[in-house]
C-alpha cells in the first residue's frame, strides 16, 4: 500500500489519485476511500471530488466515467473514437515505489476537445466510394516462374521462336524454292527424267541408273558388272566361273535319269526318290574287258608307269566292270592285277586305285575292320558306314567282314564302343529296319507324341525310345514322324537330339535324321569337312566319293555348291595334286 500522508500538496495533473482503486487492486479491509482519507487533507481542500479533483484542480469528469470500473479493467469503450480496449485481467502493472502513484492513463483528444464537453464527438461520416477505374487487360502468368507467357501471335504476326526469339521460316508456296535450314542456301531440285542428276557435295553429275538395255558398271572399279542371266542364258558359278546346270523350266522335258546302278537306288529314303540319283560313274557302252586289260598291262610294263592311262581307263568304268577287268587280266598273263598295282603306284593315289577295284561292300568291311583294328577306335567311320547303308547293304557287309577276317562285327563293334552309342550300333548290325514304302500317318503322330515324351517334355532322357523309333521304322515313315514332331513340340528333331544327347550317340542319330530328309547333303557335309581348314582327310575324301560316285554324286554336287558356294571339283582342286587330284576329279567330273 501506498503511502498517501507524504503528500502535501494536490497531485500533479495526471498524478495517481488517492482514494481510488486501480483496476486489478484490492482495497484494504475496512477502510472507504470514495472520500478521500480523513485527517489528511486540510478542511477546504477536501477529498478526492469526481468532478473538480484536488484543490480545485481539473479533474474527470462525471461524463467521462459513469461509475467506477469493475474488477479486470475498464468497461467497453463508446463507437468511433471512444476509449480503447481496457488491459486485461490484472490491471495496470505495479507503479514505481518512487513514483507519486498509478500513472492515469491520458484522456482521448476527443473527448476533452471543446473544454471537457460531456457530449461525445459526431461520428465520423464514411467516405464516399471512388470510382471504380477500369483495369487494363493483362497478361497471364507463367505460375511456375512468375514469367509472362507468350502469346499465341495472330494471323498476321510471324511466330517467333521460343528459344531464339528469332522468326521461323515461312513454309514455301509451290512456285518458291525450299532452302536449306542449316545453312541457308536453295536446295537443289530433284533432276527430271532427261536431266542428269548431281552429286551435292562436289557438284559432279552423279551416274545415272542403267536401263534395261545398258550394262550397269560397278561403282568402285568402273567395270561392267556381270549381267543376270536371262531364261536363255546359264547362269555361271561366281566362284570358278562355271556354268551352273539349269532348272529345267515347266516346258523343258525332264532330264533322263541315268539307271540305277545299285540296290540303294531302289529305296525312298526321305527327299531322295526313287530314280532321281545319279552318278557321275556310269557303266561305259560298247565295254570290252579284254581291250582294257592290254591297257593296263601297257601302262605298267617298262620302266615307269603311265598314271595317266590308269586314271582315265578307271574313271570311265563301272565297279562291275572294274571286276570283270581284273579277272580278265588274270587270264591274259596269269597275273594278279592288284599285286602289280600295288607295286607299281604309291601314296593317296595307289589307295584311291585300290578302293576303286573292290566290291562296294568288300570295301565297307575292310573300311569298318581299319576303324577298329588296333588301339582307338575311328566313331565317325562306324556312323557313317552303319548309319546309311540299306538291310542288304548291312547283311553283305556282316557276311564280307566275317569272310575276309574271320570275325564277328557285332562282337568288335561292342567290344570297341559303349553305351548308348554301342546299342545304336548293334541295332544297326542287325539289318532289321523295316523297309516298307507307305506310310501310316497315325503310327506317325502316335510315335512323334512318344519322342516328345521321352526327350523335351521330362527331364532327363529316355534314350532307349529313341533308339526303338530310329532303328525300326523305314526312312519314309521317319520322315513323317519328323513332320509330325514339330507340330507336337514346335521343335526340329536335330534340335531335340542337339540338346537331350552327346557325344557319338548324339552324331549317329543325326546321321539317321539327315539320310531321312536329304542322304546327299550328309556326304556333301562329309566333303566339305575333309577340305576345310588347313590339311586335308584323304582316308575320308576317298571313301566319300569312290562309295558315292555310282549312286548319287551329282545330287552330292549340287547340294555342295548351294550350300559352300563352290564346286567340288573345285574344292578337290585347291586340297589335293598329283596324280592323286586328278583321278579324284575324273571320278566326281566337271560341273
Amino acid at each position: 500500500m501506498i503511502d498517501v500522508r507524504r503528500k502535501t500538496g494536490p497531485p500533479p495533473p495526471g498524478a495517481a489519485v488517492p482514494g481510488f482503486t486501480a483496476p486489478g487492486i484490492p482495497q484494504p479491509q475496512g477502510q472507504d476511500y470514495s472520500q478521500g482519507i480523513p485527517g489528511q487533507y486540510p478542511q477546504g481542500q477536501g477529498s478526492y471530488n469526481s468532478s473538480i479533483g484536488f484543490g480545485g484542480q481539473p479533474g474527470y469528469q462525471q461524463s467521462g466515467y459513469q461509475q467506477l470500473p469493475a474488477p479486470g479493467g475498464y468497461p467497453q469503450a463508446p463507437a468511433a473514437g471512444g476509449y480503447p480496449q481496457a488491459p486485461a485481467a490484472g490491471g495496470y502493472p505495479q507503479a514505481p515505489s518512487g513514483g507519486g502513484g498509478y500513472q492515469q492513463p491520458a484522456a482521448p483528444s476527443n473527448i476533452y476537445s471543446g473544454g471537457g464537453g460531456d457530449q461525445p464527438p459526431p461520428p465520423a461520416q464514411p467516405a464516399a466510394p471512388k470510382p471504380q477505374e477500369e483495369l487494363p487487360e493483362e497478361v497471364p502468368e507463367d505460375p511456375f516462374a512468375g514469367e509472362e507467357l507468350p502469346r499465341t501471335p495472330t494471323d498476321d504476326e510471324v511466330p517467333e521462336d521460343p528459344f531464339a526469339g528469332e522468326e521461323l521460316p515461312w513454309t514455301p508456296t509451290d512456285d518458291e524454292v525450299p532452302e536449306d535450314p542449316f545453312a541457308g542456301e536453295e536446295l537443289p531440285w530433284t533432276p527430271t527424267d532427261d536431266e542428269v542428276p548431281e552429286d551435292p557435295f562436289t557438284g559432279e553429275e552423279l551416274p545415272r541408273t542403267p536401263t534395261d538395255d545398258e550394262v550397269p558398271e560397278d561403282p568402285f572399279g568402273g567395270e561392267e558388272l556381270p549381267r543376270t542371266p536371262t531364261d536363255d542364258e546359264p547362269p555361271e558359278d561366281p566362284f570358278a566361273g562355271e556354268d551352273l546346270p539349269r532348272t529345267p523350266t515347266d516346258d523343258a522335258p525332264p532330264p533322263q535319269p541315268v539307271p540305277p546302278t545299285h540296290e540303294l537306288s531302289q529305296m525312298s529314303l526321305g527327299g531322295w526318290q526313287p530314280g532321281q540319283t545319279r552318278g557321275t560313274v556310269v557303266p561305259t557302252e560298247n565295254f570290252d574287258a579284254e581291250e582294257d586289260a592290254k591297257i593296263l598291262r601297257k601302262a605298267m610294263k617298262g620302266m615307269g608307269t603311265d598314271e595317266k592311262a590308269i586314271l582315265e581307263l578307271l574313271a570311265e568304268r563301272s565297279n562291275a566292270q572294274r571286276q570283270k577287268i581284273k579277272l580278265q587280266f588274270k587270264t591274259m598273263y596269269g597275273k594278279d592285277l592288284i599285286s602289280d598295282l600295288k607295286s607299281e603306284l604309291s601314296g593317296d593315289f595307289k589307295e584311291s586305285v585300290m578302293a576303286l577295284f573292290v566290291p562296294t561292300t568288300e570295301y565297307d568291311a575292310w573300311c569298318l575292320n581299319n576303324a577298329m583294328v588296333g588301339l582307338g577306335t575311328n566313331e565317325e567311320v562306324l556312323i557313317e558306314i552303319l548309319c546309311t547303308r540299306t538291310n542288304e547293304e548291312i547283311a553283305e557287309i556282316v557276311r564280307v567282314y566275317r569272310d575276309k577276317f574271320h570275325r564277328d562285327l557285332e562282337k568288335d563293334v561292342v567290344g570297341d564302343t559303349s553305351g548308348h552309342f554301342k546299342r545304336l550300333l548293334v541295332s544297326m548290325t542287325t539289318a532289321n529296319r523295316d523297309e516298307v514304302k507307305e506310310v501310316d500317318l497315325e503310327k506317325a503322330k502316335k510315335e512323334a507324341k512318344e519322342l516328345y515324351k521321352a526327350g523335351e517334355k521330362k527331364w532327363g532322357t529316355d534314350e532307349s525310345e529313341f533308339n526303338r523309333i530310329l532303328a525300326c521304322r523305314s526312312f519314309p515313315q521317319l520322315k513323317a514322324t519328323f513332320d509330325e514332331y514339330i507340330k507336337v513340340s514346335q521343335r526340329d528333331i536335330m534340335g531335340t537330339i542337339d540338346r537331350e544327347f552327346s557325344g557319338h550317340v548324339r552324331d549317329g542319330m543325326k546321321a539317321i535324321v539327315m539320310c531321312v530328309r536329304n542322304r546327299p547333303e550328309f556326304f556333301a557335309d562329309k566333303i566339305y569337312k575333309c577340305v576345310k581348314g588347313l590339311g586335308t582327310d584323304d582316308h575320308t575324301l576317298i571313301r566319300v566319293i569312290v562309295t558315292r560316285s555310282e549312286y548319287d554324286m551329282v545330287e552330292i554336287k549340287q547340294v555342295f555348291l548351294n550350300k559352300y558356294r563352290k564346286t567340288v571339283w573345285k574344292a578337290i582342286d585347291s586340297d589335293t595334286s598329283g596324280d592323286y587330284k586328278r583321278i579324284l576329279q575324273a571320278l566326281v567330273k566337271k560341273d
